[in-house]
């Protein structure tokens, strides 16, 4: 008979051998270092062609939720709607002064 998942038993414990004190956990921002400087991506295609594409630095990576997203397809699209927004502020400001 198997043992459903959620049952547990003594010999699920790890052995004293393993020492997990040494594990680091997850670094945050491991790879800024390298996505500062540009990299590159290679699709493998299953009828063998590939697709590769480069992508320069990204000093600063925003990440868009998904229903701002179908809005903004690429940074220039982002780029356009933030300066016309900041030419309606400084409209708007001037005109309180």
């Amino acid at each position: 008979m198997k043992k459903k998942p959620t049952e547990q038993s003594a010999s699920d414990e790890l052995s004293a051998e393993y020492d997990l004190s040494k594990l680091k956990g997850r670094v945050r921002g491991k790879f800024a270092g390298q996505m500062a400087n540009g990299y590159t991506v290679t699709i493998h295609h299953t009828d063998g062609t590939k697709t590769v594409k480069s992508f320069g630095p990204t000093q600063n990576p925003i990440v868009l939720d998904p229903d701002i997203k179908e809005y903004f397809p690429d940074s220039k699209a982002v780029n356009q709607a933030l300066r016309a927004l900041v030419r309606i502020a400084d409209k708007r400001i001037k005109k309180t002064f």
